[in-house]
Formats: structure tokens, C-alpha cells, sequence
């Protein structure tokens, strides 16, 4: 998982519609400071200094999704209070669909109140109902992810042990997921993980394993050992263990294994980093990636949460940004095409110019960056396509190319006549062009006007065609054969 693949996943994040089922409670914060001692009490004055509310529990996940800018909707049971009032509220003002959201009036909607003094939690009050949901909101939860005139992309469960998602509700959530043909994440809770038997995966933490699979978890070994047995036990495809400071540990059900490291951050507060680790890993799935990719993404949106005070959200620009390179300046340079679509339509309504150009660019010379310096002078930005590994074999030869995609991508995005990078597959860049509809297609001086691939295409909505002599005497071929030559 790169930058680019990244920005891919939440460009496509509006179109995913999440499903998000399980308990909901509001997080108050007071901020303060504690400086003396109470004279009534050997105990710690703290002066309050701000107080807000937040979603926590499953509204936390929902949070993270709207975040992230997908279409989300919440099913849930919550009390006919004001509490409860204060979460619709809060939903409806970030869009999210709360159709879902039963009051019933005999329970309390779930608050957990957190003293936090110098950014440190000095103590919790909780006020909440631990009770299952009566059979009557069982079925009204049932009804309402049943409903065929639903359409989601991943269903989310969120237990934090309130009542909301008993073994009926799970079972049916799991059924309607098996015959919509889409995943089920569930972040669990307790130590019958019976109930959650048939999800696509959970995402225990180290403690929560342990006791969920009766197995002491003390090394690598025994932790195999535990997530073998949930696996045998719930019949889940993965299991996603959390580890805090030792990163994660994804299982799958074949029993293969990845330990992906924490991503180094100074952590603040752990508080609702689980909640983001399922956000990110739902869309991860929703928008095609596999179990291995999901999971790094959300260890890097959860080595974010961490450096958070309190429930908070993450969004995608921290993501982004967070992701690792090995050549940061040029890499920002390089795109997926539906990534750099959105940006070049939001290049041209500020009124610049788009050039394009493309090649294969193997073994970068003098002639190359002249005709890319000559290519930049017919617009306000350049973009350049750039034949990938799999299309320069098949232009070239299969003992082509030299130096692979993702170094060239590197070397040509580290040029300042180069705005963007896009590496395409096919043998032309007919795609790249229809997507992009540059203002100049600019080609080598060795085409003639009526050789170049995308001539009536850019002609038809008016852009044109510019054609730039190569430096003589200058040729990846050529720099191969003195090779050849010297070195033999």
C-alpha cells in the first residue's frame, strides 16, 4: 500500500455506502487542570476549563466513515433522552442517515463522562444500560437490514457489550451480508465469540484473543495458537489481532500469516483507535483491496488516532500523508488516474492549460529531458504517461525494460518540467487521453500528425497537437549499444 493506492481508496470512498450496526454512546470530555489537593479529600481538584460532546461506541466508527466521505447509515437501539436527542442531532448535522435508529423509553442512552486534566485521563463515570435489546427492536434492527430497497457496500459491527447486538441480530446481519454478496467486519466484545460466528473478519485485540480463545498469549507462538482456534471456532475468513505498541497481526483462514509493525508515533490517548482501525479497514474492503492491504491502511489511520486526545476521527489528508516513501518529493507527483482526473478537472476550471505527453522513458538521457523541458512550454502543467513494465515488453521486447516503472516514475516526477506522473498498462494512451482531455498532445518530431494515437479525439473538443524534434544523436538504443560496445 502506497501513496497513490491510497489516494485511490478515498477517491472512490464517496461512492461506498456503509452500514454501521451496534451500540452507540456519547463521549462528554471536561478539560481542565489539576493543580492542589481537595481539603475534603485526599484527592485531585480539577478546575474545568472545556467541555464537548462526541460520538463514541459504534458512532465513532460512523464518524470515521463520514470522514473518509462515504454515504453511511447507523442501526442501533438508544433512549428516549436527550442524550439520545444529542446523537441525532449530531448525525444528521454530518449527514449520516439515522432511519435505522430506534428510541425505545425504557433504556438510557449509554454516556461515559472523562476527566482529563494536562491531557490525562483523571477518571471515567459511566452511565449506560447493559441489557439486550428487547425480541420487539430485534426484529425492527432485522427489518431494517433486510429491507431489499438497501443498498450497501459493508456492514460494520460495533460491540461494545450495551445489549444492541445479540446473537439473533448478528446472525441476521450476517445472513443479509452472505446474500447481498458483501463483508461483514466486526469489532467484538466479551468471551463468547459464538455469536459472531460467520463474519468476514474480527478485530480482537491481544487481551480480547486471549480470552475469547482461552489461550494465554505470552509470544508469537501462542498468539498463532489463539487465532487459530477463532478462526476454527467462528468460521471467519481473517482475523485481524491488534497489538498496540507490536502493530498488528493479521490471520487468515488458509493459515497464512503478516505482522505488520505500529507505525512510530508518540501516543496520546488509545481511546477509539479500535473504532478507526474498523472504519479503515471496512473501506478497504469495500473498495476491492484484499485482507493484507486493508489492514496496513488501518495501521497507519490507527497510528494516527492514537496521537489524538480522546474520540476523535481521522481524515484522509493525515492518511495520505502519513503513508511511508522512499523519495517523498517525487512520489508526490505520482498518480493513479482516477486520482488525477479529479485534480486536472480542478486544474482546468482555474483556467490552466494541460499538456500531455507519454513514452516509455527507459533509461533516461539529455534528449529525453529536453523534449519534456520543450513539452512543459505548451501549458500550464505537464502530465506525462508512462508505459508500464508489462507494456514496454510488449513494445520493446521482453528483454525491456531496463530500469523498472516505479524508478522510472521516480526519475521523470524529480524532473521540475513534470507536474504528473501516471502509469497506464495498455499499449496506448487512448485511455489516459479520453479521461484527461489535455488541452496539447505533445509527440515526438519522429510521428508525422496523422501517426499520433489520440489525434481526433484531442482535435474533437478542440485541443491540438504540437510535435518536438528529438536531440540528435540521442537514443536509449544507442546508450545500450556503446555499452555493448565498451563493456563486452
Amino acid at each position: 500500500m502506497d501513496r497513490r493506492n491510497a489516494e485511490s481508496i478515498f477517491a472512490r470512498a464517496g461512492k461506498i455506502r456503509a452500514l454501521i450496526v451496534g451500540d452507540l454512546m456519547l463521549d462528554e470530555y471536561l478539560w481542565g487542570r489539576a493543580e492542589r489537593i481537595s481539603p475534603e479529600a485526599p484527592v485531585q481538584v480539577v478546575d474545568v476549563r472545556r467541555e464537548d460532546l462526541r460520538m463514541g461506541g459504534a458512532g465513532n466508527v460512523a464518524n470515521n466513515l463520514a470522514a473518509f466521505g462515504c454515504t453511511v447509515s447507523v442501526c442501533s437501539v438508544i433512549g428516549g433522552d436527550e442524550n439520545g436527542a444529542h446523537l441525532r442531532r449530531a448525525f444528521t448535522g454530518k449527514g449520516v442517515d439515522v432511519s435505522g435508529v430506534f428510541e425505545d423509553p425504557s433504556r438510557m442512552t449509554s454516556k461515559k463522562t472523562r476527566v482529563v486534566a494536562s491531557n490525562q485521563q483523571i477518571v471515567r463515570i459511566d452511565r449506560e444500560t447493559r441489557e439486550d435489546i428487547s425480541p420487539e427492536y430485534e426484529e425492527k434492527i432485522l427489518q431494517y437490514v433486510r429491507d431489499p430497497a438497501s443498498h450497501w457496500d459493508i456492514i460494520l459491527a460495533s460491540d461494545y457489550g450495551k445489549g444492541v447486538l445479540t446473537p439473533g441480530v448478528l446472525a441476521g446481519l450476517v445472513a443479509a451480508a452472505l446474500d447481498r454478496g458483501i463483508s461483514v467486519v466486526v469489532d467484538p466484545k466479551g468471551n463468547d465469540y459464538e455469536k459472531y460466528r460467520g463474519a468476514t473478519i474480527i478485530t480482537p485485540n491481544r487481551k480480547e484473543a486471549e480470552v475469547a480463545s482461552r489461550i494465554p498469549i505470552v509470544d508469537d507462538q501462542s498468539l498463532a495458537g489463539a487465532a487459530g482456534t477463532l478462526l476454527a471456532e467462528g468460521d471467519y475468513q481473517a482475523i485481524l489481532v491488534t497489538r498496540s505498541s507490536e502493530g498488528m497481526s493479521l490471520f487468515l483462514k488458509d493459515g497464512s500469516s503478516t505482522h505488520i509493525p505500529t507505525v512510530a508515533r508518540e501516543v496520546y490517548d488509545v481511546t477509539g483507535a479500535g473504532d478507526t482501525v474498523v472504519a479503515m479497514l471496512g473501506l478497504g474492503l469495500a473498495c476491492g483491496l484484499d485482507f493484507h492491504e486493508s489492514a496496513r491502511l488501518a495501521n497507519v489511520a490507527a497510528g494516527i488516532a492514537v496521537g489524538k486526545v480522546g474520540t476523535s476521527t481521522v481524515l484522509p489528508e493525515e492518511v495520505i500523508g502519513s503513508m511511508r516513501h522512499e523519495h517523498q518529493d517525487s512520489d508526490i507527483k505520482i498518480k493513479n488516474l482516477d486520482v488525477l482526473a479529479s485534480i486536472i478537472e480542478g486544474e482546468k476550471r482555474q483556467g490552466k492549460r494541460v499538456a500531455f505527453t507519454n513514452g516509455c522513458f527507459d533509461l533516461l538521457h539529455v534528449g529525453h529531458v529536453k523534449y519534456l523541458q520543450k513539452a512543459r512550454t505548451f501549458g500550464d502543467l505537464l502530465v506525462l504517461g508512462l508505459n508500464s513494465d508489462a507494456s514496454v515488453r510488449r513494445l520493446k521486447g521482453e528483454k525491456r525494460p531496463l530500469i523498472g516503472q516505479n524508478e522510472r516514475a521516480h526519475i521523470l516526477a524529480a524532473l521540475d518540467c513534470v507536474d504528473y506522473v501516471v502509469i497506464f498498462d495498455e499499449d496506448t494512451p487512448l485511455n489516459l487521453l479520453e479521461t484527461l482531455r489535455p488541452h496539447v498532445l505533445v509527440k515526438g518530431g519522429d510521428y508525422t500528425p496523422e501517426q499520433v494515437v489520440g489525434k481526433d479525439l484531442v482535435e474533437s473538443y478542440g485541443g491540438r497537437i504540437e510535435l518536438v524534434e528529438f536531440v540528435d544523436g540521442r537514443s536509449t538504443t544507442g546508450i545500450i549499444e556503446k555499452i555493448l560496445e565498451n563493456y563486452s
